[in-house]
């Protein structure tokens, strides 16, 4: 809390009534008059000072300004969408088999989404699957899930719920393949490592084979 002070205008008043006064009641033919009117003004001011003394005010602290929100990363938030939408249509679609290839895509589409937050020198590789392939499979499955909670049947909804539960399977396979591919770059450097390491244990006489001849 800040204080501020409040100065009180009765010292003033008093000091001025003090002057009306003696120009009404008192002489004002000689110098020393004035000094005596002067006086007078100043003892109504002294006086003022303790009858109207200055008040205190304790004002509040400013708020400081409220931060802005900082954008959400564009790839966290598609993550979040992504998954959030397939657990609504996971949850909405009530067919077994559907719903378990809808659980897998949730899954292997959350770890494809962390692998790439953790390196995001890995992003160009998913920009297929970002552009293309999620938002596709989310169109398909809206779509059957439209159809579905039509409650009815007919050529045209049963062909095409028919088409889109027989092509989930090859989407599941497409998505765990996008998954693996992430890890290629890995699976290089960790098979030449252990080539390295194999060749090493061969040169000092510390592998598997040598030591049985020992």
């Amino acid at each position: 809390m800040a204080k501020l002070w409040k100065k009180s205008p009765g010292p003033f008043y008093l000091a001025a009534a003090a002057w009306a006064v003696w120009a009404v009641l008192g002489p004002m033919y000689a110098w020393w008059h004035f000094v005596l009117a002067a006086a007078c003004s100043a003892a109504a001011w002294l006086a003022g000072r303790k009858l109207f003394p200055d008040r205190v005010l304790l004002v509040p602290d400013p708020e400081p300004p409220a931060k802005e929100p900082e954008p959400e990363d564009p790839l966290l938030a598609e993550r979040r969408r992504a998954l959030s939408e397939l657990r609504r249509l996971n949850d909405s679609i009530e067919d077994q088999r559907l719903s378990a290839q809808i659980a897998h895509l949730e899954e292997v589409t959350g770890k494809i989404f962390d692998l790439v937050a953790q390196d995001r020198s890995k992003l160009g590789q998913i920009r297929q699957f970002l552009n293309y392939y999620l938002p596709t499979t989310l169109k398909l499955l809206n779509a059957y899930d439209r159809m579905d909670q039509a409650g009815v049947e007919g050529a045209n909804i049963d062909g095409t719920m028919g088409k889109i539960e027989a092509v989930l399977g090859q989407i599941c396979a497409a998505f765990d393949r996008q998954l693996d591919a992430l890890f290629a770059h890995e699976a290089l450097d960790i098979s030449a490592d252990i080539t390295v390491l194999e060749q090493m244990l061969d040169r000092e006489g510390l592998s598997g084979s040598q030591l049985g001849q020992v």
